[in-house]
């Protein structure tokens, strides 16, 4: 009884032209040229096949932790004072502990207020001791604390260099946690053709922050000399900065600022930033705007502290000091001796947000898109050529149904690509063996699929019959073997890196597709094949 395949091939020719439209969507021309174009705007290629940077960066989460710290430093300097409590200092003394923070001299009478007002307070943040009768404490952040600030000091690093990249147009870049290395990121910009560019905007703190000045506000012409005005000690709340004091001199020299170790503002104070053009002296600057938040702390500060100078803080370099003639809210001008490159990158930087740490540079490799090219060249020969000489294979050794297996082969790259196309996948290095692998796991199907038939043929069966006992007793296998791989190359992508998750993805997609030609467009073929046989014709397999 000849079986209806109306309907099943219809699906198949449904599939075909579907996956077809996701590999070229409409393009705008039929030669060559047009069809790679349309090709490779939906299918876009990594790194290692188009050119690029590849950057691994250390996070140094030591900074988010000093920033807090620093921050804590400030709120005890005003909440002892509220509470009626008397004390010396309030400083961190170690540098390498940046979570740890001492309170001298803390009144001994009154240490049950003191540890209250500590506990309340940031109890939940940090561990509090002391309060001997040196009336000395201690805060130290908690392990859960200091653990938590860490992790998110990577994640908003991560999220910051994202939105930074996002703007300068790259596409499909990969920016993620590095596996190998603790607090890393892994950064892959397919078709940047200026890397050190990109490299010095995705590293640029941009840390933009006021601090008040506390000594000569003209700075010192070396550390000896602002160390001497000091006695030999910098105090601990206050910081020595290199920078230029454009505010006040011209000579174009290299001056030394003490300056309040807590900033005014900085960081994720700014809201918004843009360029300004130069004046008649030639002087250009940057536009800031502060958030509602920050605007109130700068006002506060800025009518309290007229005619004082605060300094202009730009990745631990003084860029500015000025003096206040007036209270400012939330708008305020950066101007100096600046480049236009220093000022786009400046105003790119602020408004993309600040980095909440300093990166460091464990590896930097550019890949050049001639490798690039060659790599697809020789990707694209390798596979034609698997490809070329699986076909043959099977049309030696099973004959007819041979061309049956080539079908399946080559309408399984179809939709392999058709899914490539619809999801945007990026096609690296490694996603072509996984193209590769596909086609040798689609031919182990139709394998396990023929032979199964053969044996059924050997005892006896007829072609329709044979064809029937072959594919149910040969899919299960089938399904296993696929289904453990899938599982495989999950694990792949979820834990891999950019190239080994392309690897992972074109194995899966492969997959899914020889399922679907194997166990369904096969047995289409076989049966329509069946169909028009005559009575007690053999099967050519």
């Amino acid at each position: 009884m000849k079986k209806n395949l109306n309907g099943k091939i219809a699906i198949i020719f449904g599939v075909l032209l579907v996956c077809l439209y996701g590999i070229f969507g409409l393009p705008k021309g039929v030669t060559g040229a047009a069809l790679q174009a349309a090709i490779t705007e939906r299918i876009h290629l990594g790194l290692d096949l188009r050119g690029g940077a590849h950057l691994i960066l250390q996070v140094v989460v030591n900074d988010a932790v000093n920033a807090e710290t620093d921050n804590t430093v400030a709120r005890i300097q005003q909440d002892l004072p509220a509470a009626k409590v008397t004390f010396g200092s309030v400083l961190k003394p170690d540098p390498a502990m940046p979570q740890m923070i001492r309170i001298l001299g803390a009144d001994p009478a009154k240490s049950s207020d003191v540890r209250n007002e500590l506990s309340n307070r940031y109890g939940t943040e940090y561990d509090v001791t002391g309060g001997g009768p040196d009336g000395a404490w201690t805060l130290t952040m908690k392990p859960t604390q200091l653990a938590d600030l860490q992790t998110r000091t990577v994640d908003q690093t991560i999220d910051t260099i994202r939105d930074r990249v996002d703007k300068l147009g790259v596409s499909e870049p990969v920016i993620q946690k590095y596996g190998l290395g603790e607090n890393q990121i892994l950064v892959e910009l397919p078709g940047v053709d200026d890397p050190d560019r990109v490299r010095d905007i995705i590293q640029s703190t941009s840390r933009l922050e006021v601090h008040e000045v506390a000594g000569n506000s003209a700075g010192y012409a070396s550390e000896q000399e602002a160390l001497a005005s000091l006695g030999g000690a910098v105090p601990p709340d206050q910081m020595l900065l290199h920078g230029d004091s454009q505010g006040l001199t011209s000579d174009g020299q290299d001056h030394i600022f003490l300056v309040k170790r807590v900033s005014i503002v900085g960081g994720k104070d700014f809201r918004d930033a843009s360029a300004i053009a130069a004046n008649d002296t030639g002087r250009q600057g940057v536009n800031f705007v502060l958030t509602n938040n920050g605007g109130e702390r700068f006002y506060d500060y800025t009518s309290s502290h007229i005619g004082s100078y605060m300094a202009i803080v730009l990745g631990d370099r003084v860029k500015n000091v000025a003096v206040i003639k007036g209270a400012i809210r939330d708008n305020g001008q950066i101007e100096g001796q600046f480049s236009k490159e220093q000022i786009d990158a400046l105003s790119f930087t602020l408004r993309t947000g600040a980095l909440p740490a300093s990166l460091v540079e464990k590896e930097v490799r550019t890949v050049g898109p001639s490798l690039g090219a060659d790599s697809i060249k020789q990707g694209v020969i390798a596979a034609i050529a698997g490809m070329l000489a699986v076909m043959a294979f099977m049309l030696i050794y099973y004959r007819g149904s041979g061309i049956n297996a080539d079908l399946a082969l080559f309408l399984n790259l179809v939709i392999l690509l058709g899914f490539m196309g619809f999801s945007h996948a990026t096609l690296t290095l490694p996603g072509i063996a996984g193209v590769i692998l596909t086609i040798g796991m689609g031919v182990d199907s139709n394998v396990l699929i023929f032979e199964r038939i053969r044996e059924e043929i050997r005892a006896g069966k007829g072609p329709a019959q044979a064809v029937d006992q072959g594919f149910a007793h040969a899919w299960i296998t089938i399904v296993d073997t696929h289904v453990t791989t899938i599982v495989s190359a999950a694990i792949l992508f979820m834990f891999g890196t950019g190239p080994v998750k392309g690897f992972a993805v074109t194995l899966v997609f492969g997959l899914l597709a020889n399922l679907f030609t194997a166990v369904f467009v096969s047995r289409v073929i076989f049966d329509s094949h069946v169909n028009h046989k005559l009575a007690g014709q053999k099967l050519s397999i």
